[in-house]
Parts: C-alpha cells; structure tokens; sequence
C-alpha cells in the first residue's frame, strides 16, 4: 500500500566536532546517528534471521521489506488478515480478487492457500513478480496499461490502497478499479480522502480501521460500496 502515506526523512549524517588535528580530514557521527545507524543495522539482521529461520513463509508479511522510497508501509498482520478475509467472503466461492498496490492482503490470501479463490496482485514494486504470474506490473499514472489477459469486469472484488494520499493518485487508481471490478470494492487510504473516495468510486467509510506494522502520522481507514462484514 500498497499499502501508504507521507514518506519519512531520509537518514541524514551529522558530522561532529573534530576531535583532534589528525582527525581534520575525518567526519565523526553524532551519537543520535550513530544510535540510528546500530537501530537499523540490527533491525536488518533480525529480519534476515527470520528470513532463513526454519518455517519461513514466502507469502507472511514482511517477507518482502518496505521501501520507503515506494511509500510502502505494511498492514499489521491483524489487519491484512481481516481484509483478506472480507475480500474472500466478498467474492463467494470461485470468487476472483485483484490487489492494486496492497501486497500485504494479496500476501494474506496466499497464505490461506484457498481453492476457492483466485487472487492476483497489481504492484509497481518488480520484487513482487517472485509470485509469478499473479503478478501484473502497475503504474498507477497508466492506469489502463494493462496486460490482455486482465479483461474489463472480471474481477468479484478488487482491493486497493493507493500509494500516495493525493486525488490525482486516487483518481487514476480508480481508473483501474471500476475498469477491473464488477462491481465490490474495497479500498483502503486516508481518512482525508473520504470526500474524494465517495466522489470517483462511490464508496462510503467503514467502521474497521486499518493498523500498520509501524506508527503512521496518517489516520487510515477502509471504504466500501457494498454491505461488508467491515461494520
């Protein structure tokens, strides 16, 4: 979200004080930076323990990590879990879903290995086509640049999360959904888009509200055209 908000400051190094003539030459770190870069740096060996700890899961969330850059940040696994299944129960039983920008539900319904459903994944992210052909390349500003196989109104629901919390995104994004959908959706951003999310898809807010794995400055929420199980 794709899961989906205003990107964090990137990682600047502070020099400090020299500490002597022989060290003119040489930029020492502040010690925040320094407690930043040891923070990071046991962050990335923890997940890569997990990564090659026995029982990993190519589809658990956080099996592929956030790109900051993308303005990717990941559902809770709470969260991923609920929309997953509310896109499931949406669809009925042979039911198709489709997951523009939202990794981390298309990653939940993997997980649930169902063969009632067929899901595939729309994502600008190029590390997600380990997921083969469910994966699609995804550009919301070309929005209809779709592959032929992708036909109009055959999806039972679609599930998005725009990258970016503007209308321009929202809108383009909407291209795609009412394009792809016949008719469900499911569609998770902002709680200032509300104004904008009911005028290109017609969808109203719900009462379940979206978590992350990290704290967002952004309140999210969910927003349906349907009677959901969100309420």
């Amino acid at each position: 979200m794709n899961d989906t908000l205003e990107k964090p400051r990137a990682l600047v190094l502070v020099p400090c004080r020299k500490m002597d003539d022989d060290d003119d030459d040489v930029p020492q770190l502040s010690p925040h930076t320094l407690a930043a870069l040891q923070e990071f740096y046991l962050e990335q060996q923890q997940r890569e323990g997990m990564k090659t700890s026995q029982g990993f899961n190519q589809y658990s969330v956080g099996s592929i990590e956030e790109d900051w850059q993308l303005s990717q940040f990941w559902y809770s696994d709470e969260t991923a879990s609920c929309l997953a299944n509310e896109a499931v129960a949406a669809a009925g039983k042979d039911g198709k879903i489709a997951c523009i920008s939202a990794p981390s539900v298309y990653q939940k319904l993997k997980e649930q290995d169902g063969k009632d459903f067929s899901v595939c994944i729309l994502e600008y992210d190029r590390r997600f086509s380990v997921y083969g052909e469910e994966f699609v390349f995804y550009d919301y500003n070309n929005p209809l640049n779709l592959p032929e196989n992708l036909l109009p109104h055959s999806f039972d629901i679609v599930v998005a999360d725009p990258p970016y919390l503007s209308e321009e995104c929202l809108q383009k994004t909407a291209e795609t959904i009412k394009y792809l959908t016949k008719g469900k959706i499911l569609l998770c951003t902002g709680a200032i888009m509300e104004e904008q999310a009911a005028k290109h898809l017609g969808v109203k807010i719900c009462k379940f509200v979206p978590r992350h794995s990290r704290n967002l400055a952004n309140e999210f929420r969910c927003y349906v055209n349907y009677a959901s199980g969100l309420d």
